[in-house]
């Protein structure tokens, strides 16, 4: 199989020795990943559209993030359906991450099976299990030792009650659960703290191994004005007073968890305040878009320079090329909404390069944001395959010109990929699979 921005067939498991051994399953002239490695994006092995990841950004946002939470006096389980990597959760663990956190059961599945050791084994799942069959297979994983702990969301009664009935007899597991707290009009979780006490109360007398609170503070606010961030706030006091009341259920510090990537600061400020509980508190927070940030909706929020970290570096660049300029100020891109998020902002262009007749890449030529108004390049319009850049009359924007893009929104994008390209500047270091 050839995947989408490479040009040959390549193995993509990095302990392979070679292609075309026996039983490898690798395609005829396919190379090794590790072959890939010193090589040019503009190589004949890379084709367009092409997503790259900047590996020193990469590496700088996961430094930066987890310096800024263990300086709060917090832990770290990010979220992994940003990227479904392994090899990006590998850094994330080895910065100090506690564990993963996934969304959904397949998730679970493809993080606990990744096979990582320390807190590769240890996974939020943050929603509600009320499947009978996904119950039992969480108790299956558990009982077999394949994960040490597994927490997981509750917001209701039935939802206590397959959880007790799939896990009776089971004795001291590595289940735990966290109660929801959510928001009137919002997403699940229960919607006050009262009912989240009586909710905890229910599952700990079904023998249910309750931890704490938990929640997502994205319904609450959708930018960060000064009202954005004290709605943020104020459900941040909501959490706390529901995991003051859940304490006394506890074996240990109450948990309090939340996790966008947009009011980190905020969250990381309230919930890390002294609560008066015997014994003690437990922050444990799921951003996950931090670690390849984006040229748009996280770059408005970019709650780490708030708390006064170094600011993050976009990672993620969409390499697409000139198709057509069938008319003055119009360019068309082979790049479109197979390859892109647009549910936030359309991509950003940020530069063109022009293409040799070989097909090297020239110098880089920055675009300015804006539109041909500012002189710049703004993207009007994406169908499946094409983008509408606008240009200025007159810019030299050609066809066969590659021009890359900024995204807005990292999970939209890479979900849409199974193969991003580590680079620095041109040069190719690697390969990350994105197990969706």
């Amino acid at each position: 199989m050839i995947h989408k921005g490479l040009a040959v067939p390549v193995v993509l498991d990095l302990g392979t020795t070679g292609p075309g051994i026996p039983g490898s399953g690798a395609a005829p002239g396919a190379v090794t990943a590790r072959a890939l490695v010193g090589r040019r994006v503009d190589d004949g092995a890379f084709s367009w559209p092409l997503l790259t990841l900047d590996e020193a950004a990469l590496d700088h946002n996961i430094a930066t993030v987890a310096g800024a939470i263990a300086a709060c006096g917090a832990e770290h389980a990010p979220h992994v359906k940003t990227h479904m990597s392994r090899d990006l959760t590998e850094r994330q663990l080895a910065a100090g991450a506690w564990g993963g956190t996934v969304a959904t059961p397949a998730q679970l599945r493809t993080f606990l099976g990744w096979g990582l050791a320390g807190g590769g084994r240890r996974a939020i799942l943050a929603n509600e299990l009320v499947d009978p069959r996904e119950v039992a297979w969480l108790r299956g994983v558990l009982d077999r030792g394949e994960a040490d702990e597994v927490w997981v969301y509750v917001d209701s009664a039935r939802g206590v009650e397959m959880l007790a009935r799939g896990f009776a007899g089971a004795g001291r597991s590595g289940l735990g659960v966290l109660v929801e707290l959510g928001t009137p009009g919002g997403r699940t979780g229960v919607r006050t703290p009262a009912a989240a006490v009586a909710l905890a109360r229910a599952a700990a007398d079904a023998g249910l191994r309750v931890l704490g609170v938990a929640g997502y503070e994205g319904p609450v606010a959708s930018g960060t004005s000064a009202e954005e961030l004290a709605a943020v706030a104020g459900w941040c006091a909501a959490v706390r007073e529901a995991a003051a009341g859940v304490a006394p259920l506890v074996d240990g510090p109450v948990v309090l968890s939340a996790g966008g990537s947009a009011h980190a600061d905020v969250v990381l400020r309230e919930l890390t305040r002294p609560l008066a509980v015997a014994a003690g508190t437990r922050v444990v927070l799921r951003s996950g878009a931090y670690v390849t940030h984006d040229h748009g909706h996280y770059a408005r929020a970019d709650p780490w320079a708030r708390l006064g970290a170094t600011p993050l570096r976009p990672a993620i660049t969409l390499w697409g090329q000139v198709l057509s300029a069938p008319e003055a100020g119009r360019v068309i891109c082979g790049v479109g909404r197979r390859d892109v998020s647009f549910d936030i902002d359309l991509p950003v262009p940020l530069w063109v390069r022009p293409v040799s007749d070989a097909g090297r890449l020239g110098p880089a030529r920055d675009l300015a944001p804006g539109g041909a108004q500012a002189g710049g390049a703004r993207v009007t319009a994406l169908n499946d395959q094409h983008a509408y850049l606008e240009v200025a009359d007159g810019d030299a924007t050609a066809p066969g010109d590659v021009v890359g893009f900024g995204i807005s929104h990292p999970c939209t994008t890479l979900d849409k990929w199974r193969v991003a390209v580590l680079v620095r500047g041109d040069e190719v270091t690697g390969l990350v699979t994105l197990d969706f």
